[in-house]
């Protein structure tokens, strides 16, 4: 039986919380074409039956505190409270990004040691915590690298290499800086090829963006000649810092060559994210191009801390603000918990993890580029397509009848029925124990029971939509009917 909505349980006259009327009427400080010509049409309710509606959709969400969430290239790893409790504390929550600097010396010395210690973790001279998203990352980094090339009059350069197994986001944040998207194909191995690369390069390359590891779980073994030859012909070089879970005190962008870095606190550094955010994706720079980061930055005058404006190469502002503070707080105590050796057993255990899973399913999964990954591991659905018609979005789909969020499907796209799968360290043996066993059953089911996976999901609130109509006529709010 459907829930009925807020206005199936309005009726007129129920009140909640009374308000006080207002000292002045509306007309007397808004415009009169910013009036509603007719108050809005509003669910009548009592506070518990708004307060109840509202509990029982959140317990319809699906959250990682809740259940196993391998949703591969997102790192969704289990945030640790104490740190929701750190970044709380009202000398954070509630300060003003506009509070005078002798008002902010906390939070700015705490921004200061989160970017000394994220440039010693990247193996970068410089950090800036400005840019507000991985993607932003990506674009700072460019503009970064735009900047730099033209304060030397090397305006020629129009082109940047981006390799097919790049984040979606990596040609548009190039398009946006007003340059060109080379793709450079992949080798049989999945990773980039010398080869085919030099064949890219050219007098007007301005860049080559690299994920490594890279979204197919693996690490860039020839990084060094990569990222040489790139150096050889004039470019700069980004790596995509996204996968840096699997990294951790192990292995550093700075010391592969790359010239700029961006990292996700969000998935990194211990904030629960989904949903369109909080984030963050501070970049990390060589020494060069410290002079173009986004400005203000933070120095030291007089034995205090404060912003510094006068930055006059720099690119200028890329938030409204200084960066999303309270995501810096949170990765400030995640490595402040760790510390170095703490944070070497997150990428041992993380790589662990996605290796058990691997090594478990590649016999009753195909297993697109076989050997030993990183973080992560791409299976494909590919030979049960062919033989069952089963798809990986019904496999995803009928794994949300176990209680598993599904993995990412049909990335990267160079792997047909991809299912691209991400335990993270925080989760138990008997987790991963558990997702392998229903791997297995869902792929027994497939062969012997198609339609109840063509079928799936069963067991949860809202059964499988039309996801053409859903995409292409979203019903965002409620209409009366």
């Amino acid at each position: 039986m459907a829930q009925p909505t807020l206005f199936d349980k309005s009726q007129p006259g129920k009140r909640c919380t009374q308000m006080p009327s207002a000292a002045m009427a509306a007309e007397e400080f808004l415009p009169a074409d910013q009036l509603r010509a007719e108050a809005p049409r509003l669910p009548e309710l009592s506070e518990p039956e708004i307060a109840r509606h509202y509990a029982r959709l959140a317990g319809q969400n699906f959250n990682v505190d809740a259940n196993f969430y391998p949703l591969g290239s997102c790192t969704m790893k289990y945030n640790p409270k104490v740190h929701e409790e750190i970044a709380g504390a009202a000398g954070f929550s509630r300060l003003h990004p506009s509070a005078p600097d002798e008002c902010a010396q906390g939070a700015l010395r705490l921004m200061r040691e989160l970017e000394t210690w994220l440039a010693q973790i990247l193996g970068m001279d410089a950090v800036s915590l400005q840019p507000p998203a991985g993607a932003a990352g990506e674009f700072t980094s460019l503009r970064v690298f735009r900047a730099w090339h033209d304060s030397r009059g090397d305006t020629k350069r129009t082109r940047v290499i981006v390799p097919d197994t790049a984040h979606g986001t990596n040609p548009a944040s190039v398009a946006r800086c007003g340059w060109d998207v080379t793709v450079l194909k992949s080798g049989e191995d999945g990773r980039v090829a010398p080869e085919a690369l030099a064949d890219a390069l050219g007098d007007d390359v301005a860049a080559l963006m690299l994920t490594n590891p890279s979204t197919l779980g693996l690490f860039e073994t020839r990084v060094l000649e990569v990222n040489a030859m790139v150096h050889e012909a004039g470019g700069l070089v980004y790596c995509d810092g996204a996968n840096m879970n699997a990294l951790l005190g192990h292995a550093r962008p700075g010391d592969m060559g790359f010239d700029a870095v961006h990292v996700n606190l969000h998935k990194t550094f211990s904030t629960p994210h989904g949903g369109g955010g909080p984030g963050a994706g501070p970049i990390g720079v060589v020494a060069k191009l410290e002079p173009f980061l986004p400005s203000p930055r933070i120095v030291e005058r007089g034995g205090a801390l404060a912003w510094d404006w006068d930055r006059p190469e720099s690119i200028g502002k890329v938030q409204a603000w200084f960066g999303n503070f309270l995501v810096a707080v949170r990765a400030w105590a995640y490595i402040q918990a760790n510390g170095g050796e703490g944070l070497r057993q997150v990428a041992r255990d993380a790589v662990l993890a996605a290796n058990y899973i691997r090594a478990s399913l590649q016999e009753t999964w195909d297993l697109p580029y076989p050997g030993v990954c990183m973080h992560e591991c791409v299976l494909s659905a590919k030979t049960l397509k062919n033989a069952t018609g089963i798809r990986a979005a019904d496999v995803a789909k009928r794994l949300l009848d176990y209680g598993i969020h599904p993995p990412t499907m049909y990335f990267p796209l160079i792997v047909e029925e991809a299912l691209m799968i991400e335990p993270t360290e925080t989760e138990s043996k008997a987790a991963m124990d558990y997702f392998i066993e229903m791997m297995q059953e869902i792929a027994q089911d497939a062969a012997g029971r198609p339609d109840l996976l063509h079928e799936a999901p069963h067991e949860t609130p809202v059964r499988r939509v039309d996801e053409v109509a859903a995409a292409r006529k979203p019903i965002l709010r409620w209409r009366e009917e």
